[in-house]
């Protein structure tokens, strides 16, 4: 099983918001249509910003948790939009 970080990004409120996923497509369709509470679904439409794979849930955990960080933030300013 693989796992995958990711970055989406809402243009229309100007929001971040990371995660990590074993299923992108499903994730990422929940995000914008399935759920009916929590942060995402307040900033809909998002869009995929950015991912990385990772073999164990734990590097991708801890690529997600840095990624949150002050200096994983400046690295998500970084990315082109």
């Amino acid at each position: 099983m693989e796992f995958v970080v990711y970055i989406l990004y809402s243009e229309l409120h100007k929001k971040h918001y990371v995660g990590y996923t074993s299923d992108l497509e499903a994730r990422f369709k929940s995000h914008n249509e399935l759920a009916t509470k929590g942060f995402t679904v307040k900033y809909r439409p998002w869009r995929l910003l950015y991912t990385e794979s990772f073999k164990t849930k734990t590097e991708a955990l801890q690529r997600e948790k840095y990624l949150k960080s002050g200096v994983g933030r400046e690295f998500i300013k970084a990315l082109p939009h």
